[in-house]
């Protein structure tokens, strides 16, 4: 009976560092990083990249989502396992969960850790991201996020600590999977701002992104979708020169959506012409718009899709 083969791709982070005078510096390679895992599972190790993810562009991003689909083209690979820092880790991870239409497993998994610490966790996580890789009860899943004992959907996850190696957890874990597209384009062109807003907060900050041409800007914003009246002027402005708005919150749990009035409320930032992104908090509502630009899709699609990633 041939073994079950699950590629390993790696791109450094803390689960790859060790401790140096100038700090955690990802020196791992990908093969030292293969578990000691049952005999009849096979990990084939994939050195992608080495950087801290709090240092990744989108295109080293939208690399990783492209290695896992190369090596899905693979019809006898069972599944794939990105290791990957935490710090951004939720976002690469959602991203790939968007043009995930093959139901084969892959899981993201990292570490709180170094590897030289005395209670590096990166070797639990990534055996069990490798053993959930290989599970045939996975599959169709989407994209999941191993870490600390949890397997979640990558769709709703966020890092809920800095130290604890239970890293992650979800805004919801029952939320729908649409896909922006069954397969990948070529590169992800559009650019897309985050601004958080706070009180006293320049209504600047986004004429300054429409004048530095941001295709989109998601806002986020406090309680259930709420500003200053100055900042609702300025998105009916960005949307009235085609930049699409989506507004997620900071608030890490509950849903997201127009309820208040008064001049910056929810209801006057939908009016404004800003979508809301009921449960997708800003980094993963980010990443959506910025795979939905890329592939051309207008205004009314962005809508469709957000309200399509909320349980019914």
């Amino acid at each position: 009976m041939n073994a079950c083969r699950v590629v390993m791709i790696t791109t450094g982070g803390t689960a790859a560092s060790r401790t140096t005078d100038d700090g955690a510096v990802p020196v791992l390679t990908a093969a030292d990083l293969v578990p000691t895992v049952s005999d009849d599972i096979t990990v084939i190790p994939v050195e992608l990249m080495a950087v801290d993810s709090s240092a990744m562009t989108v295109r080293e991003q939208f690399a990783v989502v492209r290695a896992i689909a190369d090596a899905l083209d693979d019809p006898e690979v069972a599944g794939v396992v990105v290791t990957h820092g935490t710090d951004t880790l939720e976002e690469t991870a959602y991203l790939a969960d968007l043009f995930a239409a093959d139901p084969r497993t892959v899981v993201f998994t990292g570490a709180q850790y170094p590897a030289d610490h005395p209670e590096s966790d990166g070797p639990a996580n990534i055996t069990t991201a490798v053993t959930a890789a290989a599970d045939p009860q996975y599959r169709g899943r989407g994209v999941l996020v191993a870490l600390g004992g949890s397997i979640l959907n990558a769709r709703g996850v966020f890092k809920r600590s800095t130290t604890d190696i239970r890293a992650f957890d979800t805004v919801n874990a029952d939320l729908p999977r649409p896909l922006v597209a069954d397969a990948l384009p070529d590169r992800l062109r559009a650019r897309v701002d985050l601004i958080a807003l706070y009180p006293g907060v320049s209504p600047g900050t986004i004429a300054a992104a429409v004048e530095q041409r941001a295709s989109g800007i998601v806002l986020s914003a406090t309680g259930s979708g709420n500003t200053h009246p100055d900042i609702t002027a300025q998105v009916s402005l960005a949307v009235q020169r085609d930049v699409v708005v989506v507004v997620s919150t900071r608030v890490p749990f509950g849903t997201v959506e127009p309820t208040y009035g008064g001049g910056g409320g929810g209801v006057d930032l939908d009016r404004a012409g800003a979508i809301f992104s009921p449960w997708l908090r800003a980094p993963q509502a980010r990443m959506a718009l910025l795979a939905l630009l890329s592939i051309g899709a207008d205004r009314q699609r962005v809508s469709e899709f957000f309200a399509a990633s909320s349980p019914s």
